[in-house]
């Protein structure tokens, strides 16, 4: 745990909100003795990013449409030549 004066609360604000940041906790001291502790704000980051579902994607963009062999090669030479 990080010690900071108030003065230094007020004068070194940017260097007390960057131990913050970085998730330590500070504590106050009013003419040497503890007056209070300021704690990092809990984030709500989730662990692991959300699941995808290709297969609905794909089905609310294609709505199930397939494509013949001539259409696919079509498109694959228009990609090839930048025409898209």
């Amino acid at each position: 745990m990080n010690t900071v004066t108030t003065a230094d609360l007020r004068n070194h604000f940017r260097r007390v909100s960057s131990w913050l940041d970085n998730g330590e906790s500070v504590e106050i001291l009013k003419r040497g003795k503890p007056y209070a502790t300021l704690l990092p704000v809990a984030k709500d980051t989730p662990s692991h990013p959300p699941k995808i579902d290709f297969a609905a994607q794909r089905q609310a963009i294609w709505k199930g449409r397939r494509f013949s062999a001539e259409e696919v090669a079509e498109m694959r030479a228009a990609e090839l030549d930048g025409e898209e």
